[in-house]
């Protein structure tokens, strides 16, 4: 069906956009990554309200586009309601979002919480903002989701982000872990959607780029060096430079987990992992391929 796209025809979020066949690709490659996505990970349960929050980055006007040509090609049965939380970071340009979703006759809620000041009188100086401000933010998301009766708070992380996370749950966190596609919040009440899991940070800035969408720089975490996230996106860019495609591999490997060749044994059961005695009858030996056995 994304094949057949008449890119006459396109959603106004979309309006403007370059005519280039560079560009129709890549607008197609978007959007047929994030349906898959979608589909892999269940995301979907039709008649559902979903708060796409939108930060004014050029991964959140992704999302927020691709999202919309979706529900409008009648892929995406849930509800869209676009949100903004302005945290009361300095120059931070309040009108910018209102007035490009009401251009685009885009249903949205813009959000006044000043967790900027909370951040700075609570995190001393030298260290980073992101842990508190990234939960301050979180918080008030779900709250704001609840309010308006929706059921999934949808973020804008691509596969560069969950790479990131990954090496720094490895280098910093000492465990195996990332930024779920999917995920049920603690609570029970929300799950948070990550639709842009397959979706490249490159091919979102060149998308947000070509639109020309009005984009705000974050003033407080997007103002601190040496941040741990840095450092890591700049190891996975030489590995990309040396090796191309390199990103893409890791991340497949995220996705075909082999829990008898790590050593987590609440995942695998090691202490059934014996040869077959002699007399041994077949109903004696575990199945080590049972899945019932990995738990």
């Amino acid at each position: 069906m994304l094949d057949d796209i008449d890119d006459n025809d396109i959603h106004p979020l979309f309006a403007g956009a370059p005519t280039s066949t560079e560009f129709r690709k890549l607008r197609k490659r978007m959007i047929r990554e994030a349906r898959s996505a979608i589909e892999d990970y269940g995301m979907i349960r039709a008649g559902d309200r979903w708060l796409v929050c939108l930060s004014g980055g050029k991964d959140s006007y992704a999302l927020l586009a691709i999202l919309h040509e979706l529900q409008w090609r009648g892929l995406l049965p849930v509800d869209l309601l676009a949100c903004n939380l302005d945290q009361g970071q300095p120059n931070f340009p309040a009108t910018v979002l209102p007035e490009f979703l009401k251009a685009r006759g885009v249903a949205h809620r813009i959000e006044y919480k000043d967790t900027y000041s909370i951040v700075k009188e609570k995190v001393p100086a030298g260290r980073t903002y992101c842990a508190l401000c990234s939960r301050l933010r979180r918080g008030n998301l779900y709250r704001i989701a609840r309010e308006e009766g929706c059921s999934a708070v949808v973020l804008g992380h691509h596969r560069d982000d969950i790479l990131e996370t990954f090496f720094m749950n490895l280098f910093h966190g000492g465990r195996l872990a990332t930024m779920p596609p999917k995920l049920l919040n603690e609570e029970g009440d929300l799950t948070v959607l990550r639709p842009l899991a397959y979706v490249s940070e490159a091919d979102c800035e060149r998308f947000s780029k070509a639109m020309n969408y009005p984009i705000i720089p974050c003033d407080l975490c997007g103002s601190q060096e040496g941040l741990q996230r840095v450092q890591v996106k700049r190891m996975l860019d030489e590995w990309e430079s040396r090796t191309p495609g390199r990103r893409q591999v890791i991340f497949r490997s995220l996705m075909n987990v082999s829990p008898s060749h790590l050593l987590d044994p609440a995942l695998f059961n090691f202490s059934s992992l014996f040869p077959a005695q002699t007399g041994d009858t077949p109903s004696d030996v575990p199945d080590l391929r049972d899945p019932a056995l990995e738990l």
